[in-house]
């Protein structure tokens, strides 16, 4: 597909308010940076958010894809294809990893291997935003850019 890719992290307790400036970076990302692949969680208002600007993004621009990232092996705990997604992902070699460890352990793996970083996470001590902060630290050569939402004041 030649596309880019692009994965979001934010925090469980989004608000609803933040939807018209989320939907508005996904299609940013499509049309301004070529993303045609998007990659999210499920544990979460920001995560069902972000899917629900994607599966609006994809009523749009057909060329978009949605996987849903996955923390646990799929044979321990079984998640079918949620509609609206194209697919699963469950990183290679997460399969030792501690249960307590392995949504951080998932998101580090994203993101070591997407582009871009759509983000909302203002809480100080959040994982979140330690997740953000990993990020930043580890820019490559590749165009990673990480777009943050800011919160409603």
């Amino acid at each position: 597909m030649g596309g880019k890719s692009c994965f979001f992290i934010g925090h469980r307790e989004t608000s609803e308010a933040i939807y018209p400036a989320l939907y508005a970076v996904v299609e940013q990302h499509i049309l301004e940076y070529g993303v045609t692949e998007f990659i999210v969680g499920h544990y979460g208002g920001f995560d069902r958010l972000a899917a629900s600007a994607v599966k609006e993004g994809k009523r749009f621009y057909p060329e978009v894809k949605l996987t849903l990232l996955l923390s646990y092996h799929p044979a321990e705990r079984p998640i079918p294809t949620p509609d609206g997604f194209d697919g699963t992902f469950y990183p290679p070699g997460m399969e030792g990893v501690p249960r307590k460890v392995a949504i951080v352990r998932a998101n580090r793996y994203v993101v070591d291997h997407v582009d871009y970083l759509i983000a909302y996470a203002w809480h100080p001590a959040s994982n979140a935003r330690e997740l953000v902060e990993y990020a930043r630290k580890r820019q490559r050569n590749l165009c990673l850019s990480i777009t943050l939402i800011k919160p409603d004041n």
